[in-house]
């Protein structure tokens, strides 16, 4: 039996007053198809983006295969802060003695067989440096060197949990508001999802290093192939813009599925699409999961939603009023009455 692929324990998100979800929690399994419903303002975009790291819970936590998705604590953390902080405590002592150590430093006097320009230059500036009262030196230096090293590590705790961290975890997602890059061909798009897995680094660009040139290639094919397992292989150089809100749709997902996820959220996937294109968006959604990837979607499209998933939840007004085998769903008594009103509940 699989595991739990995403564990949502009591997420809360709050907008000030407003209570988007309260004490949300889910359990997926992995190779699963898991569908989130609920009437519109009912939360599901939020507990997206809670998971996703868009907007950090109020309260609650989020598992990725029983970890969260946070930064790790380590050595490389604490000397980048303390090299930022020592460069910020420089920076305060040179701006508070900015006149007397440039005087010092660069007022140099040229005498023959004395030494170097430079080397008097430099014998000034520790010689001022020295001599700089303690408020005026050693001070701005131990001032600079906390603040610059408590934002540092301000800085990197925020983000600890972000979008960016979310996603290196093995987590894509779509949105409910198509965007693509329009003006961009569709292999152009893909490999914009594919950026954070490709190790080439600046100076290896810029030159245009043999590394460079193979990672490109190498990336460019695995996008042809992903366009081709969407269905999209034959119109690769065309602008994004140019295709059918269905085919955009299929795009984004061959976008999403660059990063290469083991959990694939998928925000109102059939949205606008004809019943053509969402018996084939079923198709594919099917194969994603048998390719491994846990399945995660936002729908209204009921016949959608009760074909493929697993298993399903419900949400009203940012609670959980059900979750259960699409079977058990669809017999639920709050389930109806939540999409139609008291008066049509079954009895």
């Amino acid at each position: 039996m699989s595991g739990a692929a995403l564990r949502i324990e009591g997420v809360t998100v709050r907008f000030g007053g407003v209570v988007a979800n309260e004490s949300v929690s889910l359990e997926i399994p992995e190779h699963s198809i898991f569908a989130v419903i609920g009437p519109n303002g009912a939360g599901k975009t939020t507990l997206f983006n809670a998971v996703t790291g868009v907007h950090a819970p109020t309260a609650g936590e989020v598992y990725f295969f029983g970890e969260r998705a946070r930064l790790p604590v380590n050595a490389a953390v604490v000397a980048r802060a303390l090299l930022v902080g020592l460069l910020s405590g420089v920076g305060f002592f040179l701006s508070m003695n900015a006149q007397e150590l440039w005087t010092a430093t660069f007022d140099v006097p040229y005498v023959y067989g004395e030494p170097f320009d430079w080397m008097l230059g430099l014998e000034g500036f520790v010689g001022a440096a020295r001599e700089v009262p303690f408020t005026m030196g050693a001070l701005p230096a131990m001032i600079g060197l906390i603040i610059g090293s408590m934002t540092m590590l301000v800085l990197w705790s925020g983000s600890r949990g972000g979008s960016d961290v979310v996603a290196r975890t093995g987590v894509a997602r779509t949105f409910q508001n198509i965007r693509l890059f329009t003006e961009m061909s569709l292999v152009e798009n893909v490999l914009v999802g594919m950026d954070y897995r490709l190790r080439t680094g600046f100076w290896s660009a810029l030159l245009r290093l043999p590394q460079f040139g193979t990672e490109r290639l190498a990336a460019r094919r695995a996008s042809i192939k992903l366009l081709r397992f969407v269905g999209l292989e034959s119109r690769k150089a065309e602008a994004a813009g140019s295709l059918s809100y269905g085919h955009r749709r299929r795009l984004e997902i061959a976008r999403a599925l660059a990063s290469d996820p083991r959990i694939l959220l998928l925000d109102e996937p059939a949205a606008g699409m004809n019943p053509q294109e969402i018996s084939e968006l079923m198709e594919l959604i099917r194969s994603l999961r048998d390719r491994g990837i846990t399945v995660v979607l936002i729908e209204h499209h009921m016949k959608l939603v009760m074909g493929i998933s697993d298993r399903i939840a419900v949400l009203q007004y940012g609670r959980k009023i059900a979750e259960g085998t699409p079977e058990e769903v669809r017999c639920n008594p709050r389930c109806v009455e939540a999409y139609l009103g008291a008066d049509e509940g079954v009895a």
